[in-house]
């Protein structure tokens, strides 16, 4: 009998699934709740979870004795308790980078958008008005761009916003040498000189709400802010009050604190916020290519070619 491989999603590529022909594939459909994951595991006992959506706790672990390895269908595993995973010897992999081209795009989508007035712009047109004696968008050419996290995603995007003939400013304490295009600086010296941020570091106990009412006042009063990393770095109470006051003339969002976003959310109706459904990495090539990584990873460690905790 096939070994069970659990997918926390409604599908997985053609091509993923190619690798994986000789298990059980299960999937948890859409949205699966921490339960529907606890009664599957107990129903299949899977060797391997692939986790697109939800979260992966110890509960979820427990419930799968036979569990070797959970592979991250892309690259944040912050879904994923990794202190419970190495307490029971289970390996947690990531697809690094596989979706970074996709990542980046979206997040100089959202520049764009906010520094053009796309959504506003289109909205009034649809109406019958015709703005051109009147409007003025933000030329993004010789302005600075914060990127905060310099991993795949950041770098690729610093060289979107360089080919722009954006001045490209850098933290990442972690990451190894950037591109050419980027200036390493301090996080104080980025909120204090960026005209535009973009966040694309993995989410911490360390950065939550890493954008706050105090480090929001230290930026410079217009500034774009774009977020296509985790909602958790951003302090949302703080950031309404900061687009509301002008402080940040926009943001442009692709993640949040608590998704799906609910009905009635804050941001919702606020003209100065662009928002998207956390999107980013779902493209039809990067869809591809999370799904092989994630196979990929999970076989190297079910083959004994990448060690166990």
């Amino acid at each position: 009998m096939s070994a069970t491989i659990l997918v926390t999603g409604a599908d997985l590529a053609p091509q993923a699934l190619a690798l994986l022909e000789d298990f059980k594939i299960v999937y948890a459909g859409p949205a699966p709740a921490e339960q529907d994951l606890v009664a599957l595991c107990r129903a299949h006992d899977p060797v391997a979870i692939i986790v697109r959506y939800g979260m992966v706790g110890a509960a979820v672990m427990d419930a799968a004795p036979a569990l070797k390895v959970i592979s991250k269908h892309g690259s944040g595993s912050d879904t994923i308790d990794k202190q419970a995973a190495q307490a029971r010897g289970i390996a947690v992999v990531a697809a690094v980078g596989a979706n970074a081209p996709a990542v980046a795009e979206q997040a100089l989508a959202l520049l764009l958008a906010c520094a053009k007035s796309v959504v506003a712009l289109d909205a009034r047109m649809h109406a019958g008005h015709w703005d051109k004696a009147t409007h003025k968008s933000l030329e993004l050419r010789g302005r600075s761009i914060g990127v905060v996290g310099l991993g795949a995603i950041g770098q690729r995007f610093a060289l979107l916003a360089a080919a722009l003939g954006m001045r490209v400013l850098g933290f990442d304490p972690h990451a190894g040498a950037p591109p050419a295009c980027v200036q390493r600086v301090s996080l104080e010296t980025l909120w204090r000189t960026s005209d535009a941020i973009s966040l694309h570091c993995p989410l911490t106990d360390d950065n939550r709400s890493l954008l706050n009412a105090r480090t929001l006042a230290q930026c410079k009063r217009g500034v774009l802010l774009i977020n296509t990393a985790r909602g958790g770095l951003i302090d949302e109470a703080a950031l309404l009050a900061a687009v509301r006051s002008g402080q940040v003339g926009m943001a442009g969002l692709d993640s949040f604190a608590l998704e799906p976003m609910a009905a009635g959310h804050p941001f919702q109706g606020e003209k100065n916020f662009i928002l998207s459904p956390h999107i980013g990495g779902v493209t039809d090539t990067a869809y591809v290519s999370m799904g092989v990584g994630a196979a990929r990873n999970l076989l190297a460690v079910l083959d004994g070619r990448v060690a166990a905790p």
